[in-house]
């Protein structure tokens, strides 16, 4: 049995270890660890892209302006380009007779007062012109040389510098449509793209389709619009203008939250944003950026992509 001198030093001995910190060093270095993954958490973990001039214009990378825009609340139609009949004519001889010549084809365009046919009158025996009462494009012929010319219609022409949408109304929405209304109308690979206003909503329905149809005015000046093609149609029903806007092209979402990438002097930054109003074209953010930021409007994703490969080399 050890002396109890001994037990009592050997006692103090340890009370005099513990007083003097040994267990601090590991609390101090955890409460250091911890505070580091809280700061890199309030950062999000995402980094900042960094690309050359060079490098945008190779990814085709478009910068644009957040700032107000005006956010449209619409309804999507289909619909089909048609020949405005305001602008068709259809063309008879003015007299009877036989049909000499023909200098005008399907498909031709003609100006007003210029020669269709050339007929010889049965009575007179005198020949004429046929001429074309509009400029515009000959979309039917019922004529050839040696034929009588008869009543019937020889040729049609239509002024194809406006034309019709005639797109399909359910009765659902029918109280929403009403003459004046803005129109935007896409074409079927969403590369052609107008404005036009309607025009007429019918006061009746079709029995086949149980639709009614609503006709829409829109300016083919530059012959973008061919009659008998498939449109998609959104009537404008109500207009707001927001603050701060971005087109839909710019969003992304990373770790779950949805993103814009900012330009600032270290590059290009994912910030995360509230979002709010959407039409087709733009989107209305209500945080996360300001007037006159600079953003990534188009081909963003090649940014996001980036960034993922750079946070997994870093994670090698």
């Amino acid at each position: 049995m050890k002396p109890i001198s001994v037990l009592l030093c050997a006692l103090i001995a340890a009370g005099a270890l513990v007083g003097c910190g040994g267990g601090d060093p590991p609390t101090v270095a955890a409460e250091s660890e911890s505070d580091q993954h809280a700061d890199e958490d309030s950062h999000g973990g995402e980094g900042v892209v960094r690309l050359t001039e060079q490098q945008l214009a190779d990814a085709q990378i478009e910068l644009a302006t957040a700032g107000t825009a005006r956010i449209r609340e619409t309804l999507p139609l289909y619909g089909r380009i048609t020949p405005n009949a305001v602008s068709v004519r259809q063309v008879t001889a003015r007299f009877p007779g036989v049909i000499r010549s023909i200098a005008k084809n399907f498909g031709d365009g003609v100006r007003e007062g210029e020669t269709l046919a050339v007929i010889e009158s049965n009575e007179s025996l005198l020949r004429y012109n046929v001429t074309s009462p509009i400029s515009g494009v000959v979309t039917t012929r019922d004529a050839n040389p040696g034929e009588q010319t008869g009543e019937r219609v020889l040729f049609t022409v239509a002024d194809l510098s406006s034309v019709w949408v005639e797109v399909s109304l359910f009765p659902r929405d029918v109280g929403k449509v009403t003459p004046e209304q803005t129109v935007v109308v896409r074409g079927a690979d969403d590369t052609a793209r107008a404005e036009g206003r309607v025009i007429w909503v019918a006061p009746f329905g079709s029995s086949e389709n149980q639709t009614l149809t609503a006709r829409v005015l829109l300016d083919n000046a530059n012959r973008r619009w061919a009659p008998g093609l498939y449109v998609t149609a959104e009537v404008t029903l109500n207009e707001a203008d927001v603050p701060i806007a971005i087109r839909n092209e710019a969003l992304q979402t990373l770790e779950e939250r949805t993103v814009v990438f900012v330009r600032d002097a270290d590059g290009f930054e994912p910030r995360p944003v509230q979002l709010g109003r959407r039409d087709a074209d733009n989107t209305e953010v209500t945080s996360g950026l300001a007037a006159g930021d600079i953003y990534v409007a188009r081909n963003s994703f090649t940014l996001k992509a980036e960034l993922g490969k750079g946070e997994a080399e870093h994670s090698h």
